[in-house]
C-alpha cells in the first residue's frame, strides 16, 4: 500500500524500520540510468577511478568520492522528488545530502568492499536516523557481487579495525550473521541505515559492474557527525534548505530532470 504522492510502499518502510533496509526496484528508469552511465564513463575516459585495493595487480576497486563537484547531474540527484519522498519517509525531516561516491567493479578482478557499518566512519547520535541509497548502475547478483546486507544488524555495535586489502577503509572481523544478496536490476535501489552491516564482493563475472551510493541523516541527530568523503553537506528539507544554492551557488533542486534529457 503507498499513501499519496509516495514512492515506497508501507511494507517497504516497515520493512526499513524492522530489519534496517528495504529495496526498491526500479526507482530510476531506462532513461536515468542511461544518463547515470554516461557520466560513468565520462569518468573512466578522464581517469577519475582510484584504485582503493592494497593489491593493485590482483584486485581492483574503483572510488570515485566525491561526486557532486564533477557531475552537475549527480549533484541534481537528491533533489529529485522521488528521492526526496523516499528519504522523508525513511528517516524523517529535515534531512541533509552527507556524501556520494561510485564503486566501479571490473569484470574478473573486481573486489568487494568487506563488513562494515557506515556509522563507524559517521558516528550519527542514532544510526536509524542516517541512510544510504545504493543505485545499481549494471544489473546487480550474485555473481557479480552485488551488495549484501545483514538484517537486524543495526541493533549491536560492532567493533571494526582497519581493512589490510583497502588503503583507507575499515571492517568488521569475523561477522558471523544471515547474508541476504540484494540483486536488483540496473535502476534498483536499496537503503540501508548508518547501523546496517553490509559488504560488496568479487565481480566473478564477464562484465563491469557499478554501484552510485549516496548518504542522508536527519540532522535532528547531526551534533557531532563526522563530514562524509570531503565534500559539503548539502540541505535537502528543512529549514536550512534552499534548493543547493546556499552550497552550490546554484540552484539544484527541480533541475534533476533537465540534467537527464541533457545526456542522449
Amino acid at each position: 500500500m503507498r499513501k499519496e504522492n509516495a514512492v515506497l510502499s508501507d511494507s517497504q518502510v516497515q520493512h526499513f524500520r524492522d530489519y534496517g533496509y528495504t529495496v526498491a526496484p526500479g526507482l530510476f528508469d531506462e532513461r536515468e540510468v542511461a544518463a547515470l552511465l554516461s557520466e560513468l564513463e565520462r569518468f573512466k575516459r578522464e581517469g577519475l577511478g582510484r584504485n582503493v585495493s592494497t593489491d593493485p595487480d590482483a584486485k581492483v576497486n574503483y572510488q570515485i568520492i566525491p561526486l557532486n563537484d564533477k557531475s552537475n547531474l549527480i549533484r541534481a540527484l537528491p533533489f529529485a522528488p522521488k528521492v526526496v519522498a523516499c528519504i522523508s519517509a525513511l528517516i524523517g525531516d529535515p534531512f541533509v545530502r552527507h556524501l556520494d561516491q561510485i564503486f566501479l567493479k571490473p569484470p574478473g578482478l573486481g573486489s568487494g568492499t568487506d563488513w562494515h557499518q557506515d556509522n563507524a566512519y559517521f558516528r550519527l547520535q542514532d544510526p536509524t536516523k542516517g541512510t544510504a541509497m545504493w543505485i545499481a548502475l549494471h544489473d546487480a547478483n550474485i555473481q557479480n557481487g552485488t551488495l549484501h546486507v545483514i538484517p537486524n544488524s543495526h541493533r549491536t555495535e560492532f567493533g571494526h579495525t582497519r581493512d589490510p586489502d583497502s588503503d583507507h577503509h575499515i571492517h568488521i572481523e569475523g561477522l558471523e550473521g544471515e547474508e541476504v544478496p540484494c540483486e536488483v536490476s540496473a535502476g534498483g535501489a536499496v537503503f540501508f541505515n548508518y547501523g546496517t552491516a553490509h559488504a560488496t564482493k568479487k565481480n566473478n563475472s564477464d562484465r563491469e559492474r557499478a554501484g552510485l551510493a549516496f548518504h542522508f541523516f536527519n540532522t535532528d541527530y547531526g551534533e557531532g557527525v563526522r563530514l562524509g568523503g570531503k565534500g559539503v553537506e548539502v540541505a535537502v528539507t528543512g529549514t536550512a534548505a534552499t534548493g543547493g544554492l546556499r552550497e552550490y551557488g546554484v540552484t539544484v533542486a527541480g533541475t534533476w530532470e533537465r540534467e537527464v534529457a541533457l545526456h542522449p
